[in-house]
Parts: structure tokens; C-alpha cells; sequence
């Protein structure tokens, strides 16, 4: 048999030991592999307590069995899960047994979920936030992934795709029976003034995309400075752990150190570096060159300098905010007019204030209250094809009406990608690697 149309298993549950296990089983065979080991199939979508047996009669375990006949199941396939008692022996016998069954195999990465998609359960955009949603780590990268699996971000593109397949029939129609008389003669009211109204809705929505893949990712933020200015104190007081080496030779810091922390639900990745200053030194300017390199890749700087000493406000390559600190407030007193805040990280001055500063950047990032953000590279890619083809399509009215059908045509195609509506073949490898085995 075909290995797609093999049935497959696999522990869907968490690592060993566990108390409880849950065994997925996929396939034209589901039913059939129940039914061998429980003796019979349960009601379907109904927990029934079984005693769980080899072909040979010996006893495995009892356990719940549930079975979801396709195509009312998460893969679209007969489905069944077998929870057991989640010891590392119980579930090896199991899974052993399991593999016995003619046209049974264990499942490769990702393989439930990719069959979810292609029997039309999930698209490609759901698929991602399911992935997402399993590795989420804060509140902010959970409600952006459930935003994603519910079908929220692909709900918006279909209607965008609908709009503009209802435009090409226009056209089409116009192009096709211009000489009919219940053809309107003209379909610029109809379709340009809402092609128009689209654009911008989709330039809109693709700006919301730096935010977005700030949420998922996390907020890069990158403490620089000259040497001694205390970076190292302020991520070791940040992270209420010792990341960093702190002493007071200058140049202690050599390379890039991060640690990521969850600031009122959001992911926020917190980089320290190496102090900037000219040196001949030659560890120490690869130190410096690491640092500006982090710098120009950050969302946000947090720029250091002892109080009575100007902070840097201009970094290579670097267009975003930068936060001026000044540091060991505890030891020297100054005005907080060069600074756009005072701290020490030895006693925690100004450390909640921080965290408030950061907190309100990320929020004047957010472009609306809605989660329906692209969080991709991916979806950012096509979203900007599909805006070029629209705005080609909009903005050159000399085209002929067939060349700008073309170019909605494309839009609607770029849209379709992202979701998977059209051929993504290539796609589904990279995606489905990233998930576990199991999902």
C-alpha cells in the first residue's frame, strides 16, 4: 500500500513518564486496529474503558478508547486514540503491537496534521497556528496562534479572494457580451472603486506584519553601551539571574548573550553586549563588531551610560527607538533631563519603570485590538505580491481590461498561497518538519 494511505500511529501525549497517555491512530485501518485490541469498537465520540490486549491475548493495560469515524474527525480519516497509563513499558508494548498490524506504521513528523490539510480539514495558514499554538510560551503567542487555528487570518483572506474572483467575473462579463444589452457598458463603478477600498485594506493589514512576527518571535531588544556602563547588571537584574559575569574590568563582555522573558504576555527577547569603544584589542573588536550587528537587527535599544556621561542615540544600520538609561543611580545623583530614565540594577531603581517603557512600545507597535496578523515571513512575501498585482491592476487604467483582469488574477492567486488554495507543494515539507510527531 501507499505509505499516504498506510494508517499511522503515534504517542500524541507529552515525554515519559506520564500518568496518562494517548496513543493517535489514523487510517482505513483505525477501526480495525481497535476492534483487535479492545475486542470491539466503541460508540463513536464516547470514552469506553477497555481492557487492552495483544493478538495473542496477553493483557497490555486498560485503558479509555475513543473513535471518531471519518470524515467528522480532526485528519478526515477513521480516527482513534487509546489513553493508557503513561509508563515508558506501557506504551512500548503498545506501540510494538501496533506496528504488527499489516499496513500500520508510525507516523513521521507532522503527519496528522498534514493530513488534516489535504483532506480539506485545515488550511495551510490554520496548520501554521496550530504549530504555533503548540509551542507557545506566553499569553500574547497563544492568542495570535488561536487567532490563526480558528480560522480568523484565513477567514479575511478568502473574503479578500472572493472580492476579487467577483471582480474578474465582472470583467469578464464586460469583455465576453459587451453587445448584450443587460451587460452594464462599464465596470469601473462595480469593480474599481472597491479594488481600491481592497488595496488599502491590504496595505493596512501588511503593515500590521512587523508586530505580528514581533508577537510570535519576540521583541528584540539589545542593551549597548560603552564598557562599564553596567549592561551586564541591568540583564542579570532584568532576568532575576546571573546571564551576564559582572566585574569592573572594562571589556568583561566579549560576545552576544541573551535571555527571553515574558513581560505582561509578551515575548521579549533581551540581548546583551559587548561595550562599544576603539580598541586594538583583537577578541574585543570582534566582541564590538558582534554587538553593532545585534544592534541594527533589534526592535529596540536600551543605550547605557554612566549618569554624567552622554548616552549614544545613533547606532550602524539602526532606525529604531532608542531608550537612553542612566545607570548606578545608587551611586551618583543627576539631572533625568539626558536621560529618558534613571536606574539601578543593584537596588532596583527604576527597573518596574523600565519594564512599563517597554511594555508601551510594544503596545504603540500593535496596529489594531485585532490578532488577525500575518506572523510570517511567508504570509508578509505574498501579501506584498498580492498588493503589487492589485495596485498594477488599480492604479494603470490605461491597461486593457484584459491585462488588468491578469492582474487581479495573480493578486487572488498570491492570496491563495498563503492559505494553500493553490499549489504550495513545495511549502508542506519545511512546514510539517517543524512539527512534533504526534500532531
Amino acid at each position: 500500500m501507499n505509505a499516504a494511505n498506510q494508517t499511522i500511529y503515534a504517542l500524541s501525549s507529552g515525554s515519559l513518564p506520564a500518568g496518562v497517555a494517548v496513543i493517535r491512530i489514523s487510517g482505513s485501518e483505525a477501526m480495525h486496529v481497535v476492534k483487535s485490541l479492545a475486542g470491539s469498537v466503541p460508540a463513536a465520540r464516547q470514552a469506553t474503558l477497555k481492557t487492552i490486549r495483544t493478538r495473542n491475548g496477553l493483557i497490555l493495560d486498560r485503558g479509555l478508547i475513543l473513535t471518531f469515524p471519518g470524515p467528522a474527525s480532526f485528519t478526515g480519516e477513521d480516527c482513534a486514540e487509546i489513553h493508557i497509563h503513561g509508563g515508558k513499558a506501557v506504551v512500548a508494548a503498545l506501540l510494538a503491537e501496533l506496528s504488527l498490524f499489516e499496513d500500520c506504521r508510525f507516523a513521521e513528523h507532522g503527519e496528522f496534521s498534514r493530513r488534516a490539510l489535504e483532506n480539506g480539514k485545515m488550511d495551510l495558514v490554520e496548520v501554521e497556528g496550530l504549530a504555533d499554538l503548540i509551542s507557545a510560551e506566553t499569553e500574547m503567542q497563544r492568542r495570535l496562534a488561536i487567532e490563526h487555528a480558528a480560522g480568523g487570518l484565513s477567514a479575511l483572506y478568502e473574503g479578500w479572494a472572493d472580492r476579487l474572483t467577483r471582480a474578474r467575473a465582472l470583467i469578464e462579463a464586460e469583455l465576453d457580451f459587451a453587445d448584450e444589452d443587460d451587460v452594464p457598458g462599464s465596470v469601473s463603478d462595480l469593480v474599481w472603486s472597491d479594488m481600491e477600498r481592497l488595496r488599502s485594506e491590504l496595505a493596512e493589514h501588511l503593515a500590521g506584519g512587523d508586530f505580528g512576527e514581533i508577537v510570535r518571535d519576540g521583541l528584540r531588544v539589545v542593551i549597548a553601551g560603552p564598557p562599564n556602563a553596567g549592561k551586564s547588571s541591568l540583564i542579570n537584574a532584568l532576568a532575576k539571574r546571573e546571564v551576564a559575569i559582572v566585574t569592573d574590568i572594562a571589556g568583561t563582555t566579549r560576545d552576544v548573550l541573551h535571555v527571553d522573558l515574558n513581560i505582561d504576555g509578551y515575548a521579549v527577547r533581551l540581548y546583551d553586549t559587548a561595550g562599544l569603544r576603539e580598541t586594538e584589542e583583537l577578541v574585543e573588536r570582534e566582541g564590538i563588531r558582534r554587538a553593532l550587528k545585534t544592534v541594527a537587527d533589534a526592535d529596540l535599544v536600551l543605550s547605557l551610560a554612566e549618569i554624567g556621561q552622554p548616552a549614544q542615540t545613533e547606532f550602524p544600520g539602526f532606525t529604531g527607538r532608542v531608550i537612553k538609561l542612566g545607570t548606578k543611580a545608587d551611586l551618583r545623583a543627576g539631572a533625568n533631563g539626558a536621560y529618558d530614565l534613571l536606574i539601578s540594577s543593584t537596588f532596583g531603581h527604576g527597573l518596574a519603570e523600565l519594564h512599563q517603557l517597554i511594555i508601551n512600545d510594544l503596545r504603540d507597535r500593535s496596529p489594531s485590538l485585532s490578532l488577525a496578523l500575518p506572523s510570517r515571513l511567508r504570509h508578509r512575501t505574498l501579501l506584498k505580491q498580492s498588493l503589487d498585482a492589485l495596485s498594477m491592476a488599480v492604479s494603470f487604467d490605461s491597461q486593457g481590461l484584459d491585462i488588468r483582469a491578469e492582474h487581479l488574477r495573480q493578486s487572488a492567486n498570491s492570496l491563495g498561497r498563503i492559505t494553500g488554495r493553490v499549489d504550495v507543494e513545495d511549502l508542506l515539507d519545511v512546514i510539517f518538519s517543524e512539527f512534533c510527531i504526534g500532531k
